[in-house]
């Protein structure tokens, strides 16, 4: 018997491809809906305030519960069930999403209430995020398909509904008003409840089973008991110490977290003042990221298709290469509206490729018992800038202005790529797979529960 390791696990003795769906289902509601609320609120707070600073204060109310809860759930994901923990924040998250609309009707919503609401979204955001992710893997098990092609579906599902998401949030605003889009989020987060709820299979998402020594990943009795025995901050701490350990993991972490506070200012902040400055309106914000969701759709799709077999270091890079810099300066260079969709679709294209290569390479490398933990620390980390990003931005507009930020973060945004890929911790995106297919070779095809490969090091 060999032991269970975050690279493969038991498959199932009947393939199924209903949690794949399921669980993709719940993601791209979840996702389109956020994204209908990312163009929404961010311009009910200018129509309301005429603030750049008061937009990035909200865009701040919502990341940093989002980040600071995520890192700090991943232990009670591991020991509650990703399945509970989802459908049960969504369902938080959809009463308070849905009390914006309603107390701003009645006229009961002073700004220090919306912060409040906005909050409590992003801390339920959090956790309920994480637990779909961490349910990827055992769907993969499910359906048996290949790690890479399952976080290449994740990545088309997510990239999708970004496309879908922000052309429904700039008609609704552009229309309706951003009421209505913070109303259609509000009925995303209750449906994608009800879909993980009621929709998966009996026994999907269940409590992280710890692998006993010698045993095969089939959940038991013994291995909850393992799982379930040590207290809340040891199983922190074990998290925590796995990743510590990992040199590519950290550079990882330091790289997208850079990278994500940029595209958090140029999101919240960035493109609504450029809309309003231009005269292009909410309708630009939905057209300019709605092109580069459609184009990542595709690179999504050619990732989940082939990303096995191309190199992954290279592919990361030149993805990152294509969607950073390129679109802060066709913004600052105030390019006609083509070129600026040009340069948005080739960015999609590019980024289409980046998570389903690092979500390959997490799902892959971290062992199944301590997936949710690590999971929660390392996006944590990652996310970290991201609560800052929208105050950086807005501070930085009414300082320079907008031009001037514009040129700043790309100019930033290509340094952090550029120099993070000349470490040679990179190397080991490759080396870590070549190593496990040649292990999986070795010991038998995927589905043969003695034929699991052995644990490696694992890496992000």
């Amino acid at each position: 018997m060999t032991r269970t390791t975050g690279s493969a696990a038991a498959a199932p003795p009947v393939r199924s491809f209903r949690p794949l769906a399921g669980v993709l289902t719940a993601t791209a509601v979840s996702v389109t809906g956020t994204r209908v609320s990312a163009i929404a609120l961010p311009w009910f707070v200018l129509a309301t305030t005429g603030s750049a600073t008061m937009t990035g204060l909200v865009a701040f109310a919502e990341m940093a519960p989002y980040v600071l809860v995520k890192a700090l759930t991943g232990p009670v994901v591991d020991r509650l069930g990703p399945r509970v923990v989802s459908w049960t924040t969504d369902a938080v998250s959809a009463v308070a999403a849905g009390l914006v609309p309603l107390l701003h009707a009645r006229g009961l919503l002073p700004f220090w209430a919306l912060l409040v609401m906005v909050a409590v979204i992003g801390a339920m955001r959090g956790p309920g995020d994480l637990a779909k992710s961490v349910m990827v893997p055992e769907a993969a098990d499910h359906a048996r398909v290949p790690m890479e092609r399952a976080t290449g579906l994740s990545g088309v599902t997510e990239r999708l509904a970004s496309t879908i998401g922000p052309a429904v949030g700039g008609g609704l605003v552009a229309l309706l008003g951003p009421l209505a889009g913070l109303a259609v989020n509000a009925a995303t987060f209750a449906l994608g409840s009800l879909i993980i709820a009621l929709a998966l299979p009996r026994g999907m998402g269940r409590p992280a089973a710890a692998p006993l020594p010698g045993a095969v990943a089939a959940p038991s009795a013994e291995a909850d008991e393992a799982a379930g025995s040590g207290g809340y901050w040891r199983m922190f701490r074990e998290g925590f110490a796995f990743l510590r350990s990992e040199p590519l993991l950290l550079t990882v972490i330091v790289m997208v977290g850079i990278t994500n506070l940029l595209d958090a200012a140029f999101v919240t902040v960035l493109v609504p003042v450029w809309a309003r400055e231009s005269g292009n309106g909410p309708a630009a914000i939905g057209l300019t990221a709605g092109t580069m969701g459609a184009t990542a759709v595709v690179g999504s799709l050619i990732a989940a298709a082939v990303a096995s077999r191309l190199p992954r270091r290279t592919v990361f890079f030149v993805g990152f290469l294509l969607c950073g810099a390129p679109r802060f300066l066709v913004l600052a260079l105030g390019a006609p509206m083509w070129a600026v969709l040009t340069v948005f679709a080739i960015g999609g294209f590019g980024s289409g490729f980046l998570n389903p290569i690092l979500g390959a390479v997490l799902f892959e490398r971290v062992p199944r018992h301590l997936l949710g933990r690590v999971h929660a620390l390392g996006d944590s980390l990652a996310w970290a800038g991201i609560p800052l990003g929208g105050l950086v931005a807005g501070a930085s507009v009414a300082l320079i202005g907008l031009i001037p930020s514009l040129l700043v973060a790309g100019a930033l945004y290509f340094a952090t790529t550029t120099l993070a890929g000349l470490r040679p911790e990179w190397r080991e995106m490759d080396r870590h797979r070549a190593r496990g297919e040649s292990a999986a070779v070795e010991q038998g095809p995927p589905g043969d529960a003695d034929a699991v490969p052995e644990p490696v090091p694992a890496h992000r």
